[in-house]
C-alpha cells in the first residue's frame, strides 16, 4: 500500500467516526426524552403511594390538618369567565385584600386594572397567557407575556400546546414554554398549565420534564374550562416527577375546604380557584374553576 493510499484508507476511518459522533450528538431529542421518561414512569412505579387523606386532627402519629384561613396563602384567587364584567373584578380584588389570598389571576386584558386595584396590598397579580387552549403561535403567547407584565402582572400562568404535546412534537413544547419564559422579567413567577384531562400519565411526566429543563417555575394541572380539573393522583404524580423545589399548582374544580386540604397533602404548594371565599371560610362554592 502506498504511503499516499494509507493516507486515504485512515482519512476515510476518520470520517467515518466523526459520522458516528455527530449521529450519536444529532439524536431526534424526542428520543431521548421518550427515553428518560420511560425510565421515570419505570421507578414511580416502583414507589410506595405516599396518597393520604386529609387528616381531621384526631389519628395517632398524624399532623392536624391545616386550618381553612390559613390555605388564604396557598390561594391564587381566580375570575376567568368570559362574561364576567368590571362589577366582579372589584368584588375579586376586595375578597382578595380581604382574605389576603396569595394573588389574584385574571385574563390579560384586566391585569392593568386589578394591578391598579391591588397597589400597595400585599396581593400579587397573575395573568394567564394562551388561554384556554394553549393553541396560538408561540410568538402571540410571548406578546401577551409581555403586555401582562407591563400593565403590572408578576405571575404568568400559560397553557401548554397540547396538541404538539400529544402529537410527539416535543421540541416545540420546549420551544412554546421557552418564548414565554424568555418574555419574563427576572422576578416574574412561570406556571405551565398541562390540561391534565386530556392526557395520559406519560405525558403527564413528559410534560412536567419539559416545563421543568425550559425553567419553569411551577407545574399547573388545569386550566378549568376542559373535561376536568385537577385530582390528587396527578397532583402526587407532578410532585414525584418534579421534586421538591419545583412549585405545583392544582387548579380546576376545587370548590370546598376538603378538597383544599387534599390537594396540599398530595403535593400542591398553590392552588387556583374561584370558591377561594367558600375554601376559607370553610363553606362549598359553585362553579368549574
Amino acid at each position: 500500500m502506498t504511503t499516499k493510499h494509507a493516507k486515504y484508507t485512515k482519512m476515510l476511518g476518520f470520517l467515518s467516526c466523526i459520522s458516528r459522533v455527530s449521529w450519536f450528538l444529532n439524536m431526534e431529542r424526542n428520543e431521548l426524552i421518550q427515553q428518560i421518561t420511560k425510565d421515570v414512569m419505570q421507578q414511580l412505579s416502583k414507589q410506595p403511594d405516599a396518597q393520604e387523606k386529609p387528616c381531621c386532627g384526631n389519628c395517632a402519629g398524624q399532623q392536624p390538618a391545616i386550618p381553612p384561613a390559613d390555605l388564604a396563602q396557598y390561594i391564587d384567587h381566580t375570575l376567568l369567565k368570559p362574561d364576567a364584567i368590571q362589577a366582579d373584578f372589584d368584588k375579586l380584588c376586595d375578597e382578595a385584600i380581604k382574605y389576603k389570598f396569595k394573588s389574584v389571576c385574571v385574563n390579560s386584558w384586566r391585569v392593568a386594572y386589578v394591578t391598579k386595584k391591588l397597589q400597595r396590598t400585599g396581593v400579587a397579580v397573575c395573568s394567564v397567557v394562551g388561554f384556554p387552549l394553549g393553541a396560538m403561535d408561540m410568538r402571540a403567547k410571548a406578546f401577551e407575556t409581555r403586555q401582562a407584565i407591563e400593565n403590572g402582572a408578576k405571575e404568568i400562568d400559560m397553557v401548554i400546546n397540547v396538541d404538539a404535546l400529544k402529537s410527539g412534537d416535543l421540541h416545540t413544547v420546549e420551544e412554546d414554554i421557552r418564548a414565554v419564559r424568555r418574555a419574563t422579567t427576572g422576578t416574574t413567577i412561570l406556571k405551565v398549565i398541562l390540561e391534565t384531562c386530556l392526557l395520559k400519565d406519560q405525558e403527564k411526566v413528559l410534560a412536567c420534564e419539559i416545563a421543568k429543563k425550559a425553567g419553569a417555575d411551577f407545574v399547573k394541572t388545569s386550566t378549568g374550562f376542559s373535561a376536568g380539573g385537577a385530582t390528587v393522583e396527578d397532583i402526587a404524580l407532578m410532585r414525584r416527577v418534579v421534586g421538591p423545589n419545583l412549585g405545583v399548582k392544582a387548579s380546576g374544580g376545587i370548590r370546598d375546604y376538603a378538597k383544599a386540604a387534599a390537594m396540599i397533602q398530595a403535593g400542591a404548594t398553590r392552588l387556583g380557584t374561584s370558591a377561594s371565599v367558600a375554601i376559607v371560610t370553610g363553606a362549598s362554592g359553585s362553579g368549574t374553576y
